[in-house]
């Protein structure tokens, strides 16, 4: 099996497992900060907002059963794409939404996929998420790691709270 890395950064990295973790050929799911400068970050460290790095969720996956571009469609349906101060709830730099490419191939589906979705007319604003180099990736601590499965009911309760699904309701699936 080939494996490869898609590495994104959609606001809680909580809610950023479960929509991947879903999928055939997707083999594991990681929760973890990326792009910021202190080495070996903590959550404590990040949602202070000073370390630059994002929550961010690295995905390994098999390209012969599902494609970066399945991949991508997925990361855009997550997100509001519009906003750069954090996601629904969610506020800060931590919270900010990238695409992290893994090599060049990735990198031009990525623009491409953004230039696609800024022509298509579904947003006013301006997409703001960046495309940027992948970096040192640094998983989170355990109890972050499949927190939808080990802590359901606070799971459900803090996406109920956040707007994520409200928005992905109106502006996914009703335009």
């Amino acid at each position: 099996m080939t494996k490869q890395l898609a590495t994104f950064a959609g606001g809680c990295f909580w809610c950023m497992v479960k929509p991947f973790d879903q999928w055939d050929g997707v083999k594991r799911v990681i929760s973890g900060y990326t792009g910021g400068s202190l080495k070996n970050p903590t959550y404590e460290t990040v949602k202070t907002g000073t370390t630059g790095h994002y929550e961010a969720v690295e995905i390994t996956y098999d390209p012969e059963i599902i494609t970066y571009q399945t991949i991508l469609d997925v990361f855009w349906k997550q997100i509001d794409p519009t906003d750069d101060g954090g996601q629904f709830h969610d506020r800060g730099s931590s919270y900010r939404t990238a695409i992290f490419y893994h090599n060049e191939h990735q990198k031009e589906l990525a623009e491409v996929s953004k230039q696609t979705l800024e022509q298509s007319g579904k947003f006013t604003k301006p997409i703001v998420t960046k495309i940027l180099p992948a970096t040192t990736f640094y998983p989170a601590e355990d109890d972050h790691q499949n927190y939808y499965r080990k802590h359901e009911a606070a799971y459900k309760a803090d996406r109920a709270k956040s707007g994520r699904d409200e928005f992905i309701e109106n502006v996914w699936k009703h335009r």
